[in-house]
């Protein structure tokens, strides 16, 4: 009897479709497990909740003008959180960020005040940013200072040099490149979608997409990223290994106070003007945000995405106290009780996985 050279494959059996079956959900069931697993998944989950609900109690929230307002205004803070995140990283805290904010809004506001270009206005303020935020890197890293002491005694001196600066006054001519400015700050994108004329995307939302896409390859494929998760995992064995601690430990703190001079001079355009007092408490807020988004506070674990996550989350409570008609005095309540479920829930999440 002819047999063909070539016969047909031989279709499927049963027991081969079930084993595709089989490890498709196994992969599947991996992806559900280590997601669930991930404090920013959930803060995420909480924060689609918290959206969905103030969208049905309230008719203002999901209005074009007020979701500009949510995202503007988390954008300051998340910026400020990604820099913040690289510090609680490494085991460290940086308790001067809302003073650095100010001093660079203030040599900002100040130097075009005289009548100065933004282009020499911002290299500037920028520049003063670092300087601190190397002070801070000085100390706790090569002089073995506490973080929390040099960033205390930072937050003091860099908040009574923009005193110093502005005479304590309230300052809002910015010069000939005024426009620029509040331009930089204040402007905003228009985004044309489908089904939406347009979808207004204010400008610090902007930096703050740019900043997180950089620092997430950073954290994730660069060799400055590892060595930041090596030193606050276990700062000795990164010591041991070759990790130039000290160094990469300076970088943060520039890296954190960058951020906040970023955030300074994008609030000075925002505001059109600047006083001492700007900025003022914004520490908590944006160390709530960190921890909230899963950073651990003894460092060795945090992410980018998760900051950002969390300084959402924290923004959409604000604004709702606001449309709910509830004092905005409960703000810091909210606050605090994210930062101690957020790190209650790490030390429960730690424990469970120890067992």
């Amino acid at each position: 009897m002819h047999m063909s050279a070539t016969s047909p494959a031989a279709p499927a059996t049963p027991t081969d479709t079930g084993l595709h079956e089989a490890i498709a959900g196994h992969t599947h069931g991996h992806w559900l497990r280590w997601a669930a697993s991930q404090q920013t998944f959930w803060v995420c989950v909480a924060a689609v909740l918290a959206f969905v609900g103030l969208t049905l109690a309230s008719d203002v929230f999901a209005t074009q003008q007020n979701l500009f307002n949510v995202a503007r205004n988390f954008a300051f803070v998340a910026i400020i959180a990604i820099g913040m995140t690289a510090v609680i990283v490494t085991g460290g805290i940086d308790l001067s960020v809302g003073a650095v904010l100010v001093l660079a809004g203030m040599v900002t506001g100040m130097t075009m005040h005289s009548g100065m270009s933004i282009w020499l206005a911002v290299p500037l303020a920028l520049a003063v940013s670092l300087a601190v935020g190397a002070f801070n890197g000085l100390l706790i890293a090569y002089v073995g200072v506490p973080p929390f002491v040099v960033t205390l005694g930072t937050l003091s001196i860099a908040r009574s040099l923009a005193m110093v600066l502005s005479d304590n006054r309230m300052v809002y001519e910015f010069g000939p490149d005024q426009p620029v400015l509040l331009a930089l700050g204040g402007g905003f994108l228009d985004l044309p979608l489908p089904f939406v004329d347009t979808v207004r995307i204010p400008n610090p939302l902007l930096f703050l997409l740019a900043l997180l896409a950089l620092t997430s390859l950073a954290f994730r494929w660069t060799r400055w990223g590892r060595y930041l998760f090596a030193i606050g995992g276990n700062e000795r064995a990164a010591l041991l290994t070759g990790v130039p601690v000290k160094a990469v430990k300076l970088s943060v703190y520039m890296f954190s106070a960058l951020c906040a001079g970023i955030t300074g001079i994008l609030e000075v355009g925002w505001l059109g003007t600047i006083t001492t007092g700007l900025g003022q408490g914004m520490e908590l807020t944006v160390i709530a945000a960190a921890v909230i988004g899963g950073a651990n506070l003894s460092g060795g674990i945090g992410t980018a995405l998760g900051a950002v996550v969390g300084a959402s989350l924290i923004e959409v409570i604000r604004n709702s106290l606001t449309l709910l008609g509830i004092s905005t005095f409960w703000q810091g309540t909210f606050v605090g009780s994210f930062i101690v479920v957020a790190v209650l829930f790490d030390r429960l999440r730690a424990r469970s996985a120890n067992d």
